[in-house]
């Protein structure tokens, strides 16, 4: 059974950091690609980062400079590490197996996901 989890959402206030884990069991995490997708209140689900099997990464513009992806292989585990947070980087934040996952509008979609952690960023 594919299990996903996302942990690490929670309440900060502007220009603070979080770090979201992913935890992946019954899947083949090394050889596959992970993503970071998000959807804000009133807003469709958008990809924020990526990480490829060989460890190369990509940001969306929402990311550049901000954010970090990373993974840990022996703890089947990604990572989103978000620094200088802002008001509208409040949202869900997903993550999912990225060659499998589809999106329309809002997250999740079709694919492997997990359920969501929440990240509110507010004075």
């Amino acid at each position: 059974e594919v299990n996903i989890a996302e942990s690490g959402g929670g309440s900060v206030q502007p220009g603070g950091s979080l770090r979201l884990s992913c935890k992946v069991s019954g899947f083949p995490f090394d050889d596959s690609e992970w993503a970071w997708y998000r959807q804000s209140p009133g807003d469709e689900c958008k990809l924020v980062a990526l990480i490829h099997v060989h460890g190369k990464t990509y940001y969306s513009d929402i990311a550049k400079g901000r954010f970090t992806i990373s993974q840990d292989n022996a703890e089947n585990t990604v990572y989103l590490q978000m620094n200088s947070l802002k008001p509208e980087d409040t949202a869900v934040y997903y993550c999912g197996a990225y060659r499998t996952v589809t999106v329309n509008k809002n997250c999740p979609g079709t694919g492997y996901w997990g359920q969501g952690t929440h990240v509110t960023v507010s004075s």
